[in-house]
């Protein structure tokens, strides 16, 4: 061994290295390389809609999601966020806006996350968010979808009010 230099040890003892940790780190370490994260995932569906690969963004929905909207109807229902994108200057480009918890009855909650176009990333307050909400915080596939305007919520009248002017 007298004929290795320091950095040929090192790079044989990393090789070894490697070598003794087995198929079964390596598949691990590409596993996880390969896994996006939720933020990701949800990016990446929506971009997936915002081109029209229907059929790509169909494919992150979750299997009981699937089961439930055919192809044809999940392409009319994505049509909405797809015009949005296509408005003068938006496009693809999207930005993480913010990741909350909705509540709903009986103790369910959803996590979701919501995108602005970038375009609109001069805007005090974008004018419309892309939504995408999943299971819980393991879950890589999706759960629903939402185009929702971002301006200040109208509150309901009470039953039995009329609209003024009439």
């Amino acid at each position: 061994m007298q004929w290795l230099s320091a950095a040929s040890a090192g790079l044989l003892l990393l090789s070894l290295t490697a070598v003794g940790m087995g198929s079964t780190g390596l598949k691990v370490a590409q596993h996880s390389a390969r896994r996006p994260s939720q933020g990701q995932a949800a990016g990446q569906f929506l971009r997936a809609v915002l081109r029209a690969n229907y059929s790509g963004a169909y494919g992150r929905l979750a299997p009981e999601v699937r089961q439930g909207i055919s192809l044809p109807r999940f392409v009319v229902a994505a049509r909405p966020l797809w015009k949005s994108g296509q408005r003068p200057g938006r496009g693809t480009a999207i930005e993480l806006y913010k990741l909350g918890m909705r509540l709903g009855d009986k103790g369910s909650s959803r996590l979701f996350y919501s995108f602005s176009f970038a375009a609109d990333s001069s805007l005090r307050m974008p004018s419309e968010l892309l939504e995408v909400t999943f299971r819980d915080t393991a879950s890589r596939v999706v759960l629903g979808f939402s185009l929702r305007p971002n301006g200040v919520a109208v509150p309901k009248k009470p039953a039995g009010t009329k609209p003024h002017g009439r």
